[in-house]
């Protein structure tokens, strides 16, 4: 089984969308995809695909020399497959293509999987975001790697 990691395309937000609504409680309206990836010029994204089909995808933003990382969800039914993995190497990968030097992103408090995967890449705690999460006031934890 490979993963392939593209950019996302247009093509791809009513898969995208399947994904939001099987990873989140909150999922981001599609309207906001598609402005992240036709106006945003911060913004990349990147999707996994197995065997042709969207697996999950991974958003960043490149301000100045930082990357911040806004998304990153895997369907249920890919996960502990590597996708997710895939998908963070990417990311990096995008990074030390435009030479930023760190990137950050928060993580739920209680999502001891996605931490531990982000450990692996030396993402490191850095702080706590209270309250941060609005559909159930779970604070984020701060993570951050430098390049």
């Amino acid at each position: 089984m490979d993963i392939i990691i593209r950019k996302m395309e247009e093509e791809d937000l009513d898969r995208i969308m399947e994904i939001e609504k099987d990873a989140f409680t909150t999922p981001w309206p599609k309207e906001s995809f598609l402005l992240e990836i036709t106006k945003n010029q911060l913004a990349r994204y990147i999707v996994a695909e197995i065997d042709d089909v969207v697996a999950g995808y991974g958003g960043i933003w490149m301000i100045l020399d930082e990357g911040h990382i806004t998304n990153i969800a895997v369907e249920s039914k890919y996960r502990k497959m590597g996708v997710g993995k895939a998908i963070v190497e990417g990311l990096i990968y995008l990074c030390s293509k435009e030479r930023i030097s760190a990137m950050t992103l928060e993580v739920r408090e209680s999502n001891i999987v996605a931490q531990n995967l982000y450990k692996k890449y030396d993402f490191v705690e850095s702080g706590i975001r209270p309250n941060y999460y609005a559909d159930d006031n779970e604070d984020a934890i701060i993570m951050w790697k430098k390049l």
